[in-house]
């Protein structure tokens, strides 16, 4: 089984914010999952919902702020084995394109 979830762990603060984000992803290594960071947040995929509970709980935990906010969205579809890029995929193939545009693009 794989779980997918999307994690957003910040301080709550003023001013920059890549720092503490960065202490909280590299937590993410002390696990067996693999992620992907953007701009909005990690998608993160584990074998296992313990496992990615584990590295969230060390994700939020690495952030050292008086206040931390994290979000966390799961996707534990239990019944057919799917990664995050197999998800993207699927979208892929129903436009019939890849799934991103540059507003620059015409």
């Amino acid at each position: 089984m794989t779980v997918v979830a999307l994690l957003s762990v910040a301080p709550v603060k003023e001013g920059g914010m890549a720092a503490d984000v960065a202490d909280a992803v590299a937590a993410l290594d002390n696990h067996d999952v693999s992620y992907e960071t953007n701009p909005m947040g990690t998608v993160i995929e584990a074998d296992d919902i313990e496992t990615l509970l584990a590295a969230v709980g060390d994700a939020h935990t690495a952030v050292d702020a008086d206040r931390v906010s994290t979000f966390l969205k799961i996707d534990d579809k239990r019944t057919v084995e799917m990664t995050a890029q197999e998800k993207v995929s699927a979208v892929e193939a129903e436009l019939g394109r890849p799934a991103k545009r540059d507003r620059d693009e015409e």
